[in-house]
Protein backbone atom coordinates (compact mmCIF):
# COMPACT_ATOMS: atom_id res chain seq x y z
CA UNK A 1 0.00 0.00 0.00
CA UNK A 2 1.48 3.53 -0.45
CA UNK A 3 0.02 4.38 3.00
CA UNK A 4 3.65 3.00 4.21
CA UNK A 5 5.94 4.08 1.34
CA UNK A 6 5.13 8.02 1.46
CA UNK A 7 8.03 10.06 -0.54
CA UNK A 8 8.43 13.71 -0.66
CA UNK A 9 6.64 15.30 2.34
CA UNK A 10 3.62 15.06 4.67
CA UNK A 11 0.07 15.07 3.53
CA UNK A 12 -2.60 17.18 4.46
CA UNK A 13 -5.47 15.00 2.69
CA UNK A 14 -7.01 12.10 3.98
CA UNK A 15 -6.46 9.41 1.10
CA UNK A 16 -8.39 6.39 0.77
CA UNK A 17 -5.48 4.01 2.50
CA UNK A 18 -5.55 6.71 5.09
CA UNK A 19 -9.42 6.64 5.78
CA UNK A 20 -8.95 2.60 5.82
CA UNK A 21 -6.38 2.48 8.53
CA UNK A 22 -8.17 5.10 10.77
CA UNK A 23 -11.99 2.98 10.21
CA UNK A 24 -9.88 -0.56 11.34
CA UNK A 25 -8.44 1.03 14.62
CA UNK A 26 -9.90 0.76 18.07
CA UNK A 27 -7.52 2.77 19.93
CA UNK A 28 -5.72 6.02 19.65
CA UNK A 29 -3.95 9.01 21.65
CA UNK A 30 -4.57 12.34 21.55
CA UNK A 31 -2.42 14.66 22.91
CA UNK A 32 -2.82 18.28 24.00
CA UNK A 33 -1.52 21.47 25.37
CA UNK A 34 -2.47 23.89 27.46
CA UNK A 35 -0.35 27.18 28.41
CA UNK A 36 1.85 25.22 31.40
CA UNK A 37 2.37 21.54 30.25
CA UNK A 38 1.79 18.66 27.57
CA UNK A 39 -1.14 15.74 27.80
CA UNK A 40 -1.51 12.81 26.36
CA UNK A 41 -5.29 10.87 26.59
CA UNK A 42 -5.93 7.21 25.34
CA UNK A 43 -8.95 7.11 23.37
CA UNK A 44 -10.77 3.95 23.03
CA UNK A 45 -13.98 2.58 21.62
CA UNK A 46 -15.29 0.17 18.84
CA UNK A 47 -13.47 -0.72 15.96
CA UNK A 48 -14.10 2.70 13.60
CA UNK A 49 -14.81 4.94 16.30
CA UNK A 50 -12.77 7.22 14.73
CA UNK A 51 -14.45 8.36 11.89
CA UNK A 52 -13.60 10.45 8.92
CA UNK A 53 -15.80 13.54 8.57
CA UNK A 54 -14.08 15.32 5.09
CA UNK A 55 -10.90 14.98 3.46
CA UNK A 56 -9.71 17.39 6.00
CA UNK A 57 -11.14 16.65 9.43
CA UNK A 58 -11.14 13.12 11.84
CA UNK A 59 -14.38 13.26 14.44
CA UNK A 60 -15.61 11.08 17.23
CA UNK A 61 -18.12 10.99 19.94
CA UNK A 62 -17.16 11.33 23.56
CA UNK A 63 -18.78 9.27 26.11
CA UNK A 64 -18.96 9.51 29.82
CA UNK A 65 -14.98 8.72 31.45
CA UNK A 66 -13.09 9.41 33.70
CA UNK A 67 -14.62 13.17 34.42
CA UNK A 68 -11.08 14.39 34.76
CA UNK A 69 -11.93 16.85 31.16
CA UNK A 70 -8.02 17.34 30.94
CA UNK A 71 -8.30 17.25 26.92
CA UNK A 72 -11.36 19.52 26.85
CA UNK A 73 -9.58 22.17 29.32
CA UNK A 74 -5.87 22.31 27.08
CA UNK A 75 -8.20 22.69 24.24
CA UNK A 76 -9.78 26.16 25.57
CA UNK A 77 -6.09 27.37 26.01
CA UNK A 78 -4.73 25.45 22.77
CA UNK A 79 -6.38 24.31 19.93
CA UNK A 80 -3.33 22.65 18.37
CA UNK A 81 -3.74 18.70 18.95
CA UNK A 82 -1.57 15.57 17.41
CA UNK A 83 -3.49 12.03 16.93
CA UNK A 84 -1.17 8.79 17.05
CA UNK A 85 -2.73 5.99 15.50
CA UNK A 86 -0.74 2.04 15.95
CA UNK A 87 -1.29 -0.39 14.17
CA UNK A 88 0.98 -3.40 16.48
CA UNK A 89 0.00 -6.38 14.91
CA UNK A 90 0.72 -4.80 11.46
CA UNK A 91 3.85 -3.22 12.61
CA UNK A 92 2.01 0.47 11.54
CA UNK A 93 1.50 3.90 12.79
CA UNK A 94 0.25 7.14 12.12
CA UNK A 95 1.18 10.66 13.11
CA UNK A 96 -1.42 13.44 12.70
CA UNK A 97 -0.80 17.08 13.34
CA UNK A 98 -3.42 19.51 13.34
CA UNK A 99 -6.62 21.68 15.83
CA UNK A 100 -9.23 20.17 17.39
CA UNK A 101 -12.06 21.53 18.49
CA UNK A 102 -14.79 20.67 21.37
CA UNK A 103 -18.82 20.42 19.56
CA UNK A 104 -21.36 20.10 21.95
CA UNK A 105 -24.61 17.95 21.56
CA UNK A 106 -27.17 20.64 19.95
CA UNK A 107 -25.58 19.86 15.90
CA UNK A 108 -28.01 16.63 15.42
CA UNK A 109 -26.54 15.68 11.91
CA UNK A 110 -23.18 15.39 13.41
CA UNK A 111 -24.32 13.78 16.23
CA UNK A 112 -25.81 11.12 14.37
CA UNK A 113 -22.33 10.82 12.09
CA UNK A 114 -19.99 10.42 14.65
CA UNK A 115 -22.44 8.45 17.27
CA UNK A 116 -21.81 4.91 17.61
CA UNK A 117 -24.73 2.80 17.05
CA UNK A 118 -23.80 -0.02 18.95
CA UNK A 119 -22.59 1.22 21.84
CA UNK A 120 -25.71 2.51 24.07
CA UNK A 121 -23.37 4.93 26.21
CA UNK A 122 -24.68 8.91 26.92
CA UNK A 123 -22.49 11.16 24.79
CA UNK A 124 -21.21 14.26 26.24
CA UNK A 125 -19.93 16.04 23.36
CA UNK A 126 -18.08 15.58 19.96
CA UNK A 127 -14.46 16.50 19.42
CA UNK A 128 -13.89 17.20 15.55
CA UNK A 129 -9.82 17.23 14.47
CA UNK A 130 -9.03 19.56 11.81
CA UNK A 131 -6.29 17.94 9.63
CA UNK A 132 -3.20 20.08 9.01
CA UNK A 133 -0.31 17.23 8.10
CA UNK A 134 0.28 13.82 8.66
CA UNK A 135 2.54 11.08 8.18
CA UNK A 136 3.13 7.20 8.23
CA UNK A 137 6.06 6.00 10.50
CA UNK A 138 8.92 3.36 9.80
CA UNK A 139 7.64 -0.07 11.61
CA UNK A 140 11.51 -0.99 12.27
CA UNK A 141 11.29 -0.92 16.33
CA UNK A 142 7.12 -1.57 16.54
CA UNK A 143 6.90 -5.02 18.42
CA UNK A 144 4.12 -6.64 17.35
CA UNK A 145 1.22 -7.08 19.92
CA UNK A 146 -2.14 -8.67 19.29
CA UNK A 147 -5.61 -8.08 20.29
CA UNK A 148 -7.63 -10.32 22.03
CA UNK A 149 -9.96 -10.67 19.66
CA UNK A 150 -6.82 -11.76 17.13
CA UNK A 151 -5.55 -13.83 19.11
CA UNK A 152 -8.69 -16.13 18.93
CA UNK A 153 -8.84 -16.13 15.70
CA UNK A 154 -5.67 -17.80 15.46
CA UNK A 155 -6.29 -20.10 18.19
CA UNK A 156 -9.60 -21.08 17.10
CA UNK A 157 -7.92 -23.16 14.15
CA UNK A 158 -5.96 -24.80 17.03
CA UNK A 159 -9.34 -25.58 19.35
CA UNK A 160 -11.11 -27.21 16.30
CA UNK A 161 -8.12 -29.18 15.42
CA UNK A 162 -7.86 -30.22 19.29
CA UNK A 163 -11.37 -31.03 19.77
CA UNK A 164 -11.21 -33.10 16.23
CA UNK A 165 -7.90 -35.23 17.56
CA UNK A 166 -9.89 -35.24 20.88
CA UNK A 167 -12.90 -37.30 19.36
CA UNK A 168 -10.42 -39.02 17.83
CA UNK A 169 -8.78 -40.91 20.33
CA UNK A 170 -12.15 -41.59 21.92
CA UNK A 171 -13.22 -43.60 19.69
CA UNK A 172 -10.20 -46.44 20.25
Amino acid sequence: MLLWRLVGGWKDLITGELAWFIGERDTFFIATANLEQPYIQHRGGPVGFLKVVDERTLGFADYSGNRQYITVGNLDDNAKAFIFLMDFAGRRRIKIWGRAEVVENDDAALLKKLRDPGYDGDVERMFLFHIDAWDANCPKHIKPRFTEEEVGDSVQGLRDRIAELEERVRGF
